[in-house]
């Protein structure tokens, strides 16, 4: 998605220049043509240029760093203002004051001196004064407060500076070289580009067209503000965690880790000592109707043993052979001596 549109651009006139007997040779590379004798910007180079500058300011921003607004025109003051409470930067839009950046400490010092004044009339302290003090104080408050205003919340010098019109903010532009901080400008074709930073080519005294900008500026500084604040919980959340709280959470992770893990799959060893199907164990499914039986089997059963019993003894004896057979050097006439020494024994006996 484009951060600002050559339709946007033409709309709002960013591209009309000064007349061309006003222009600074320097600005040529950055004009498209002549018309009327007017100069008309490169609204091409202007998109270009704005897009690397959006993105300068919003990776600063994103890493802690903050960003002054500049403008003292007539024309530009209430827009510099609205924006930059906006977005939550510093400003300055009525006067530059003479060492804002290179004598920053003398000015944190008026700053405090205002902030106190304030305080002296807050407190109702200033009514007690006689009536010439507390007119004066007054009249110093007032000068203070339009002068430094914009200044109150910043501790130390900017990362960044935007300035509209930098051949107006000549004294700002030059301490800001001097100090070392970075100059995002809109440059119209009579200034001079050199020490501008990060120009942006465009009609610097149009209030549209210093609205547009400026506005995307601001957008730039609150996307950059978001990133950080989108950051900071994430480096914090570890360290507020308590002990408790981890112990909780852990006994869920189990609790879920149990209920979602399968049954284990039985091994081998554990295959070998489960019983065998009901297809392979005809004994034990035998057994089972005897223990389920009635108490009267064991009669019955009795009485079928002793019949039997009566049958035995009707029956003939038979005489079974329950010897091995005979081996190969036994002979009919062994058994036969056999025989006769069993009748001689049975001959003593009945002596």
């Amino acid at each position: 998605m484009e951060v600002l549109t050559m339709k946007e651009l033409l709309e709002t006139g960013v591209h009309f220049g000064h007349r061309t007997r006003k222009w600074n040779p320097k600005m040529a590379r950055y004009i498209f043509t002549e018309r009327k004798g007017i100069h008309i910007i490169d609204l091409e180079q202007t998109v270009e240029m704005f897009r690397k500058a959006y993105y300068t300011i919003r990776d600063s921003v994103a890493g802690g760093g903050e960003i002054l607004f500049v403008g003292t025109k007539k024309q530009v003051q209430a827009t510099i203002q609205e924006e930059a409470e906006r977005c939550g930067a510093h400003y300055v839009n009525r006067r530059w004051l003479g060492g804002t950046l290179t004598n920053f400490a003398t000015i944190r010092q008026s700053i405090e001196r205002m902030k106190k004044m304030e305080g002296l009339i807050e407190d109702g302290t200033i009514e007690h004064m006689p009536n010439k003090e507390a007119s004066r104080l007054r009249r110093q408050l007032a000068k203070l407060q339009r002068n430094l205003e914009g200044l109150r919340s910043m501790e130390r010098k900017p990362d960044l500076m935007f300035i509209i019109d930098p051949d107006v903010e000549t004294i700002a532009v030059r301490e800001a070289n001097i100090a070392g901080v970075p100059v995002i400008a809109i440059v119209d074709t009579n200034c001079d580009p050199d020490p501008i930073d990060y120009l942006i080519p465009g009609n610097d005294d149009a209030i549209k067209a210093t609205k547009l900008i400026t506005a995307r500026i601001a957008d730039a500084v609150i996307e950059g503000r978001e990133g950080l604040q989108g950051e900071a919980p994430a480096e914090e959340a570890p360290a507020e965690e308590t002990a408790e709280g981890d112990g909780e959470d852990a006994a869920e992770a189990e609790d879920l880790k149990a209920e979602e893990i399968p049954a284990e799959e039985p091994t081998a060893e554990e295959n070998s000592e489960e019983p065998a199907p009901e297809a392979e164990q005809p004994a034990d499914t035998a057994e089972e109707p005897e223990s389920e039986a009635p108490a009267e089997a064991p009669v019955a059963e009795a009485a079928e043993a002793e019949e039997e019993e009566e049958e035995e003894e009707e029956k003939p004896i038979e005489t079974v052979d329950v010897q091995a057979p005979l081996a190969e050097g036994e002979t009919e006439a062994g058994e036969a001596e056999e025989a006769k020494t069993s009748e001689s024994g049975d001959d003593d006996d009945d002596d």
